[in-house]
């Protein structure tokens, strides 16, 4: 064999946990099919050279029982056959198997030279922290409500949600380009808006206006935001794509927080016995796509998920992933100042409760309940909350 052809290999890998259903027979079989699925997916007596066997295709590097009908598979891959890019990474992770029933992922392991390729979140928990001025306690976001409002309605609400100390004011996710409320205009309204309050007040609440479609307008609908005086963007990389949403939150002429919005992504997390986990996709993708904030539905209200796939989320918003800040973890669904105790026992105190109806429904004047929870999250100490 010349030696041209050789393949030039760091020997640096990363690992993959996947949840196989199955016995141990089935689940070691399955397991070996991911490795050749992910990488080659090409019959392995027809691969024409020994070191693509032995570099390329997945290894296993130990197989665990779960319970009764799962086993936990740990596999290796070469760091270079990601592209050392998100797509190409996110593809060998759950690309084929993403079509096969029992197979799920439960969580990734990067070395330094995949690390390398991410920037991560920008300003991540501590720095949103610091743009907050909040160094210790949750802190509370809304979302402006409901579609169909006019901009100069929807900025109403913002300058009475700041003005009641919510730290972050987003745009509802469906909001986009509508005619009954242009993009421009809303979000010049609504970032006055809450500049204004925050004079009035010392308070630095931030607006975070959703960044709609289609894809080849949002650089310009982002820049539009930030020139507005936009505090942060809210985008949904389920409908826009994991990788436009890195791209914004790279992206040095913005220099935004992101929160990261989980319309249409659900769909991967939510199948039980296929997809991501949470940990994993609203946990580390996010974080490696540049969310310095991931929104999921908490247990036990009208969104999907469980007490663990909520505590996983929170879990991978901050498992040590190298130079990849911590986030926060973003919960909605359920949430009101009589439930604020069980939800900071639940979650401590780095987390950004996304409270909607229970900022509205306790009566019309949206300052006071703002306040009400602001009180709420400041009342010293906090630790009293915990079990």
């Amino acid at each position: 064999m010349c030696p041209d052809t050789m393949l030039a290999l760091s020997g640096e890998r990363f690992h993959v946990a996947y949840r196989i259903a199955g016995d141990e027979t089935e689940a070691r079989a399955r397991a070996a099919e991911i490795c050749v699925d992910q990488t080659i997916e090409f019959p392995l007596d027809l691969v024409p050279r020994s070191d693509i066997l032995d570099g390329i295709v997945g290894r296993i590097e130990s197989l665990a029982p779960v319970d009764g009908q799962h086993w936990e598979a740990t596999i290796s891959y070469p760091v270079e056959i990601s592209g050392l890019d998100l797509m190409g990474f996110l593809n060998v992770v759950f690309g084929t198997i993403s079509m096969k029933w029992g197979i799920r992922v439960e969580r990734f392991d990067l070395p330094p030279a995949l690390l390398r390729a991410f920037r991560g979140p920008r300003f991540g928990r501590g720095g949103l922290r610091a743009l907050l001025g909040a160094p210790d306690r949750p802190l509370v976001a809304t979302a402006l409500k409901p579609l169909g409002l006019a901009p100069a309605d929807l900025a109403a609400q913002a300058y009475r949600f700041a003005l009641g100390g919510v730290d972050i004011i987003k745009d509802d996710h469906i909001l986009a380009n509508h005619s009954f409320c242009p993009y421009r205009e809303r979000v010049e309204r609504c970032g006055e808006a809450v500049r204004r309050a925050n004079r009035e007040t010392g308070y630095s609440s931030l607006y975070a206006p959703t960044v709609p479609g289609p894809v080849d307008r949002m650089f310009e609908r982002a820049m539009i935001a930030k020139e507005a005086g936009a505090g942060a963007l809210l985008v949904c990389p389920g409908l826009a794509g994991l990788d436009m949403m890195r791209c914004l939150a790279d992206d040095d002429r913005l220099g935004l927080p992101v929160i990261s919005n989980p319309a249409c992504q659900a769909t991967y997390a939510t199948g039980g016995e296929i997809g991501l986990s949470w940990r994993a996709l609203f946990g580390q993708v996010a974080r490696l796509a540049g969310a310095d904030a991931s929104i999921f539905g908490h247990h036990g209200s009208q969104f999907a998920g469980s007490e663990r796939d909520c505590r996983e989320a929170a879990a991978g918003c901050e498992s040590p992933m190298g130079h990849i800040r911590p986030i926060f973890p973003m919960p909605a669904g359920g949430i009101t100042v009589g439930r604020l105790p069980e939800f900071i026992r639940f979650y401590g105190c780095d987390v950004v409760f996304l409270v909607s109806t229970g900022l509205y429904r306790p009566g019309p004047d949206l300052t006071a309940n703002a306040r009400a929870f602001r009180r709420a999250v400041e009342r010293p100490p906090l630790t009293r909350y915990a079990d």
